[in-house]
């Protein structure tokens, strides 16, 4: 009895892969999709990870503060050199119609009495970036959403105009929802559903390769089905990849796009920071048909 008592208190052996394996490259990324779908990851993410103590807010992991004593050498970084910021996590939101559809409509929502409109003529060439407060749809001096930056696409010759506004995630839901009113912009039929995930006949010969000559395994899930590496998350940390992010206005002809985590933006302070643009950024060479 003590015999068989002792084989069933054996702890079973544990079936972790070894490190080697779980550092490969396809187990990887199947490893961060997996951990992504709470919390989006910034590009930057595993720089930060290793540097930083990470919190997660907004939908999204964030760096909160430096795990050493860097304070110094930021301050040195921001008044002698260059230092970025990852300031990707902040929403964007694309409206594209008629110019003047776009300026008549977005006057119900600011006041010139805060500042610059998006209808200052410094910002309306595309030239320039400015910022806004907005508020309820001719609700101010009241009911304030809080404070916006935007850009216009410079113009091509043609009607129709690009303008991207750029917000914190917190206020992402109440702009959006004030811009589909003032626009009358109505959810599209179809939704977008992100495909299936599959991996390519290179990735499958790899691991056919794997299983042949060694003993490892494929990871397998909880139901013990063979779990095949995803693609990067569609969505950012404030839309569900299944909800629509595209809405169009039958009346105004304006056409409102989600485009978080879609356009990076970072920020550059200091001395330097026109020198490391010029140096990092080259200028394409225009190519006429």
């Amino acid at each position: 009895k003590q015999a068989e008592k002792a084989i069933h208190q054996k702890k079973e052996q544990s079936k972790t892969k070894c490190r080697k394996a779980r550092r490969r490259h396809i187990n990887l990324v199947a490893e961060f999709n997996r951990r992504q779908r709470k919390n989006i990851w910034l590009e930057t993410h595993i720089w930060h990870a290793k540097r930083f103590h990470m919190v997660k807010k907004w939908g999204y992991c964030l760096g909160n503060s430096p795990t050493e004593k860097c304070y110094r050498a930021c301050y040195r970084a921001m008044t002698k050199h260059c230092l970025l910021q990852d300031l990707s996590y902040y929403c964007c939101l694309e409206l594209t119609g008629k110019e003047n559809e776009l300026l008549k409509q977005l006057t119900q929502i600011c006041s010139i009495d805060t500042g610059l409109t998006f209808g200052e003529a410094c910002c309306l060439s595309g030239r320039f970036e400015g910022s806004v407060n907005l508020y309820r749809a001719d609700r101010y001096p009241e009911d304030m959403l809080g404070p916006v930056t935007f850009i216009w696409k410079p113009r091509d010759g043609s009607e129709n105009r690009q303008l991207w506004i750029w917000m914190h995630p917190a206020l992402k839901q109440d702009v959006l929802g004030e811009l589909k009113a003032i626009f009358q912009c109505s959810e599209p039929e179809e939704t977008y559903i992100p495909e299936p995930a599959t991996t390519s006949v290179q990735e499958e010969k790899q691991m056919d390769v794997v299983l042949s000559v060694g003993k490892k395994r494929k990871k397998e899930d909880k139901e013990r089905e063979k779990a095949v590496p995803v693609k990067k998350i569609i969505g950012d940390g404030t839309r569900d990849p299944f909800q629509s992010y595209t809405w169009i206005s039958q009346t105004t002809g304006v056409v409102i796009s989600d485009r978080s985590m879609e356009i990076l933006r970072y920020r550059l302070i200091g001395p330097l920071s026109h020198s490391v643009l010029t140096e990092t950024l080259k200028a394409a060479s225009l190519q006429t048909v």
